[in-house]
């Protein structure tokens, strides 16, 4: 009986330490190694703007609301042009007058470098002569503010966008230019605007293509390229990361595709196709050489390696090993 116990147990004790042999093996094998990198992010736009009036005023009219899609140069909203234009035709009648009495100097002294004149007469010409001059300057000085004050009352689209937002939708209102706020974006030129941490950075350049897919459009995977890569720390974020800003078609996802909108573009960094390749950790080195073990005639033995490179933790094997070679990780 105590045989049998103790033959059992001898049984038992082989048995788990082959199982526990068998879970460190590897059996080596062709297959494609590819080091990729994904970066998260949102989108954004490169024209956008938010468009306000440079005075304070009465609104009069509001020509667009939230949605509506403008084109360049199309008027968005305008202040109460009536003082202004009242302004613009004084400053318009101070500028004739100036002008006038600075022709009338002109010829009533047009013979003052030649005639017989003191000095001291000739002095005096000719500060009323530039006098005249200043007085001119100020008043077409004066009459150009008033003029683009009436051009800026109002306002229009720099580009063809979309209006995604209006402070003050109904006309009837004094506002100031913070209180009335006309912003405008142009769909068409929507990117991914990810961000790289600080060690990613120097893995990407610009022209890199990858494929972006939204948090919105999961089946739908876009092609990408780095457009643009910042050169300072992005403001406002806890570590050192930048700006990567990534260009796409937003047209292939329709207009359903919205401003802030998340989502990830994905880079095949590095990419070996059918190659031998072991995990990292059967790889020993000693003495600047590399070997795995393996089992010859019972026993386990090292074998040196030839290794390539090491991609998401694996090893590419360029000689030493063939294919279904079984090579064990022991401690």
């Amino acid at each position: 009986m105590l045989v049998l116990l103790a033959g059992g147990g001898f049984v038992i004790w082989k048995n788990v330490q082959a199982s526990e042999l068998k879970s460190k093996t590897y059996t080596v094998k062709k297959q494609d190694l590819t080091e990729k990198l994904s970066l998260s992010g949102e989108i954004d736009a490169w024209e956008k703007a938010d468009i306000k009036f440079q005075t304070s005023g009465l609104l009069t009219w509001v020509g667009v609301k939230e949605g509506d899609v403008v084109k360049k140069y199309q008027a968005i909203a305008s202040l109460d042009k009536r003082e202004l234009t009242n302004s613009l035709n004084q400053y318009m009648n101070s500028y004739l007058k100036e002008r006038w009495d600075f022709e009338q100097g002109v010829d009533d002294n047009k013979d003052w470098q030649t005639r017989g004149m003191t000095d001291a007469a000739r002095d005096i010409v000719k500060r009323t002569l530039d006098k005249n001059q200043y007085d001119l300057n100020n008043a077409v000085l004066a009459f150009e503010a008033k003029n683009l004050a009436l051009k800026f009352a109002t306002i229009f689209s720099p580009f063809e966008g979309i209006v995604t937002k209006v402070d003050v939708p109904v006309p009837g209102t004094n506002i100031t230019p913070a209180s009335a706020v006309f912003s405008i974006v142009n769909p068409k030129t929507l990117f991914l605007s990810a961000t790289a941490d600080q060690t990613e950075v120097p893995s990407l350049e610009e022209g890199m293509t990858g494929k972006v897919i939204l948090d919105s459009f999961p089946e739908k995977e876009l092609m990408a390229t780095v457009d643009k890569i910042g050169f300072v720390p992005k403001a406002g974020e806890s570590g050192t990361v930048y700006e990567i800003k990534i260009l796409f078609d937003p047209e292939e996802l329709g207009e359903g595709i919205k401003m802030g909108m998340t989502g990830d573009v994905n880079f095949t960094l590095k990419e070996n196709k059918d190659v031998l390749a072991v995990p990292e950790a059967y790889i020993k080195k000693e003495n600047g050489k590399y070997y795995v073990e393996m089992m010859v005639d019972g026993q386990l033995k090292p074998v040196e390696v030839s290794q390539g490179e090491i991609i998401e933790g694996m090893v590419e094997i360029k000689e030493g090993l063939n294919e279904n070679d079984v090579i064990y990780n022991q401690p």
